[in-house]
C-alpha cells in the first residue's frame, strides 16, 4: 500500500501542472509566460513541502508525524476546490506574475503541498519500517508516477476529458489518496510502536542525534553540488520551454515534453547505476548542444520535428548529466530528507531564476544563452574529470580544440543576441515576451518583432500605407473595401475594433469620422506603438486602446455594433485558443453590427488553425471564407519581402450575401468536414493542429 501510495502522489502532483496552468492560460492572454510561473509557483512549493517532511522527520516522533499529517490531509479533502473563480481572473494591467501566483496560492496551494511531502515523508517511513531495503527503487517509482501523470495528460487526458472533467476526476483521485495515505500512516505508527515496545533501541534518543550528526558532517562544497546541479537543470528546463513555446505554440505538449525528460532521467540516475556513463553522456551533451547553437543560429526554417528532437536532444542530455551526477554524489538513506530538500532548493531558486529576476534584469531571454553555457562547461568538466585530465595531467590537444570549440561557439550565439539587442532601436521585454524594433535597411523601414515572428513593418520616408499581415491584397484589407463600400453608400462611418494592436497597421486604413478601437495586453506593445510607428498618430480615424485582455474587456461592455471585428493577439508565433473558442466567437457576435464581418487572422508557421476556425464557423451557422495571400518578392533580386509576407484569414458573417463579393471569389475551397475540429472554453487542443 506504501508503494501505491507514493506512485499515486506522484501521479496527482504532475498532473495538476498541465491542469491548473490550462485553467489559467487563456485569462492571462495565452502567453509563454504562464506556464514559467506555474512553474516557479510548483518549484517553490515543492521546497517547502521537502523542507516541512524533512523538519517532521527529523524534530518529531513517529505518532507526531502520522497526527499532524493525517490532520493536514484531512483540511486539504475538507477545502479542496482547485477551479479559479471567474471573477479572480480578470488580468490586471501589467505583469500578471503575482496574481498568478495567488490564484495558484488559493486554489491548488494546499493539495499541491500535501502531494508534495509525500514521497520524502513516505520514505523515511520506508527506511524504518523496511530496515536493509533500499529507498531509491521507491524514489524511481515515484519518478514512474509522475512521468505517467505527464504523457498521459495531453495524448490521453486533454484530448477525451473536457476541463470541468478533468477538475472532476482529479479530485476524486486526490480524496481516494488522502485516505490511502493517511491508512499507510497510521498502520505503520502500529508497527513502529510494537518495534519500539519489544526493542530498548526504539526509545533510545540517541538515534535522533546521531543522525543531526550525520548530516552536520556532510561537507557544504558536496550541499553546494547538489544545489547548483539541481538549480542548472531547472534553469535550463524553464528557459528552453519558454523558448520553444513562444516560437511554436502555447501548448501542453511542448510544456510537458521537457518535464517529462527531465523526469525520465531522474527516473534512469536513481534506478540503476547502469544508465548514466560518464563519458558518454559527456560527449551526447557537448555535440548536441553544439547544433542546438546551429539551429538558434541559421536553422530556424528548418522543419518542426528537427527543430524539437534537437531542443529536446540537448534537453535529455544535460538532464541525464545533471541527475547523473547527482545520484553518484547522494547519501545514504538516513540523510534522505536532506538531500531532497538541498535539491528542491535548487529547484525553487532556478524558478526564481528564470521566472523573476532574469525577466527583471535580462531585456531579453539571455538566461538561455548562460543556462547553455553552463551546461557546456559542466559536460567539459565532467570529461575532463573522468579522464582524469583535472588531476594528473593536460588534456590532448583535440580534447582541448573540441572543448574550445563548443565554448566559442556558444558564446558566438550569445554575442549575435548581445549585438542585435545593442543594435536594436527600442526593447521591452515583458510578461508576454521580447519586443524589439529594429531597422530594416533593405526596404528603409522599421519593423516590430516577438520573438521570430514579424508583428508590423511601416517605411520610414514613406506615407502609413498598411504592410504586412494587413497591405491591400489580404483579408483584412478586402473585408474593410467591402464594408466600406457598404457604409459610404448608406451615408454611414465605419466602426471597427481590433483585437490585438502591433505596430496599429490597421488604423492606417481610418478615414475621417471612422472609429477604430484597439484591444491590446500587452502594456509594451502600446508603448512601441506609440513611440516607434506613425501609424496611430497618422490616422484620421478616431483611435482608442483600450488596455486588457480583448475577451473579457468584450464580456464587460455593452454590444459595440462593430461592422468590423479583427482576432489578430498572437504572442510570438503562440497562440490565443480562448480567442478561438465557440464561446468567444459567440461573444464577438454580440458586438457585430448587422452585415458585419468578423476576421481572424491565422497565419502560423507550426499549426493549421482553418480547421478551428472552420469548424466553429459551421457550429455556430456562421457563413466564412478563408482568404491566402502569397508572400511578396523583390522584382529584382527574387528575395522575400518583410513588408508583404504571406497571410491567411478567415473572415465570417451571419449573413451569406455579405461574403458573396467579388473581393471574395478567390478564396479557398472550405475544408471537408473531417478535418474542421471545434474548440470550447472546456476543450481544446492544439497537439491536432500542428503541421509536423
Amino acid at each position: 500500500m506504501l508503494a501505491g501510495t507514493v506512485f499515486l502522489s506522484a501521479f496527482l502532483l504532475f498532473q495538476i501542472q498541465p491542469l491548473i496552468s490550462r485553467l489559467l492560460l487563456p485569462s492571462f492572454g495565452g502567453a509563454p509566460a504562464v506556464w514559467t510561473t506555474c512553474m516557479l509557483f510548483f518549484q517553490t512549493l515543492l521546497f517547502g513541502g521537502y523542507l516541512y517532511s524533512h523538519l517532521l522527520v527529523s524534530r518529531l516522533s513517529r505518532p507526531w508525524q502520522a497526527g499532524l499529517h493525517t490532520g493536514l490531509l484531512l483540511l486539504a479533502c475538507l477545502l479542496l476546490q482547485i477551479t479559479p473563480p471567474a471573477a479572480s481572473t480578470a488580468v490586471a494591467v501589467g505583469s500578471p506574475v503575482l496574481q498568478i501566483l495567488r490564484l495558484l496560492l488559493t486554489t491548488v496551494g494546499l493539495p499541491y503541498f500535501v502531494l508534495s511531502t509525500t514521497g520524502p515523508l513516505l520514505l523515511s517511513w520506508f527506511a524504518e519500517l523496511c530496515p536493509g531495503r533500499s529507498p531509491h527503487r521507491l524514489y524511481a517509482l515515484s519518478n514512474a508516477g509522475s512521468l505517467l501523470a505527464l504523457l498521459s495528460y495531453p495524448f490521453v487526458i486533454e484530448p477525451l476529458l473536457a476541463l470541468s472533467g478533468q477538475t472532476r476526476s482529479w479530485q476524486v483521485v486526490f480524496v481516494l489518496f488522502a485516505v490511502c495515505c493517511a491508512g499507510v500512516l497510521l498502520g505503520g505508527l502500529k508497527v513502529v510502536t510494537v518495534r519500539a515496545s519489544s526493542s530498548t533501541q526504539g526509545a533510545n534518543p540517541a538515534v535522533a542525534a546521531a543522525s543531526r550528526v550525520a548530516a552536520a558532517a556532510i561537507p557544504w562544497s558536496l550541499r553546494s553540488a547538489w544545489f547548483g546541479l539541481s538549480c542548472l537543470a531547472t534553469v535550463l528546463l524553464l528557459a528552453e520551454t519558454a523558448q520553444i513555446c513562444q516560437d511554436v505554440a502555447v501548448v501542453p505538449f511542448l510544456w510537458i515534453g521537457p518535464l517529462a525528460l527531465y523526469l525520465l532521467s531522474f527516473i534512469l540516475c536513481f534506478e540503476s547505476d547502469r544508465w548514466y556513463l560518464r563519458r558518454w553522456w559527456c560527449l551526447v551533451s557537448a555535440a548536441l548542444l553544439l547544433a542546438l547553437c546551429y539551429i538558434q543560429a541559421f536553422g530556424t526554417q528548418s522543419p518542426l520535428l528537427l527543430q524539437l528532437a534537437v531542443w529536446f536532444g540537448s534537453l535529455a542530455a544535460v538532464f541525464m548529466l545533471c541527475h547523473g551526477e547527482l545520484a553518484r554524489l547522494r547519501p545514504g538513506s538516513d540523510q534522505l530528507t536532506l538531500f531532497y530538500l538541498t535539491t528542491a532548493a535548487g529547484g525553487a531558486c532556478g524558478g526564481i531564476a528564470v521566472g523573476v529576476l532574469a525577466p527583471l534584469l535580462l531585456p531579453q531571454y539571455w538566461e538561455h544563452d548562460v543556462g547553455i553555457l553552463a551546461a557546456a562547461l559542466l559536460a567539459l568538466g565532467v570529461w575532463f574529470d573522468e579522464r582524469g585530465w583535472l588531476q594528473n595531467r593536460r588534456p590532448p590537444l583535440p580534447a582541448a580544440a573540441a572543448a574550445m570549440l563548443l565554448i566559442v561557439s556558444i558564446l558566438t550565439v550569445a554575442a549575435a543576441s548581445v549585438s542585435g539587442w545593442m543594435e536594436s532601436i527600442a526593447v521591452r521585454r515583458t510578461f508576454y515576451g521580447v519586443l524589439e524594433v529594429e531597422r530594416d535597411e533593405v526596404e528603409d523601414a522599421v519593423v516590430l518583432r516577438h520573438g521570430r515572428i514579424t508583428h508590423g513593418l511601416q517605411f520610414r520616408r514613406l506615407p502609413s500605407v498598411p504592410t504586412t499581415y494587413y497591405g491591400y491584397e489580404t483579408g483584412a484589407a478586402r473585408a474593410i473595401a467591402v464594408l466600406r463600400e457598404r457604409a459610404e453608400s448608406g451615408g454611414g462611418r465605419l466602426k471597427a475594433g481590433l483585437v490585438g494592436l502591433g505596430t496599429g497597421t490597421l488604423a492606417a486604413y481610418g478615414r475621417r469620422g471612422d472609429q477604430f478601437v484597439f484591444y491590446e495586453i500587452d502594456p509594451g506593445v502600446v508603448q512601441l506603438a506609440r513611440e516607434q510607428f506613425r501609424f496611430l498618430s497618422d490616422s484620421a480615424a478616431d483611435i482608442r486602446i483600450i488596455e486588457g485582455d480583448a475577451r473579457l474587456q468584450l464580456e464587460a461592455q455593452s454590444p459595440q455594433q462593430y461592422q468590423l471585428l479583427v482576432l489578430d493577439a498572437f504572442s510570438g508565433d503562440a497562440v490565443p485558443t480562448h480567442l478561438l473558442t465557440q464561446e468567444a466567437v459567440r461573444l464577438c457576435r454580440r458586438h457585430l453590427a448587422p452585415g458585419g464581418i468578423l476576421a481572424i487572422h491565422i497565419s502560423n508557421l507550426h499549426l493549421n488553425l482553418r480547421r478551428v476556425t472552420e469548424g466553429v464557423a459551421a457550429a455556430e451557422g456562421l457563413a466564412t471564407v478563408s482568404l491566402l495571400k502569397p508572400p511578396g518578392a523583390d522584382p529584382e533580386t527574387g528575395q522575400p519581402l518583410q513588408s508583404s509576407p504571406g497571410s491567411i484569414w478567415t473572415l465570417m458573417a451571419e449573413q451569406p450575401e455579405t461574403l458573396r463579393h467579388e473581393l471574395f471569389r478567390s478564396a479557398e475551397a472550405p475544408l471537408p468536414q473531417s478535418l474542421r475540429v471545434l474548440w470550447t472554453d472546456d476543450y481544446s487542443n492544439l497537439l491536432q493542429l500542428i503541421r509536423w
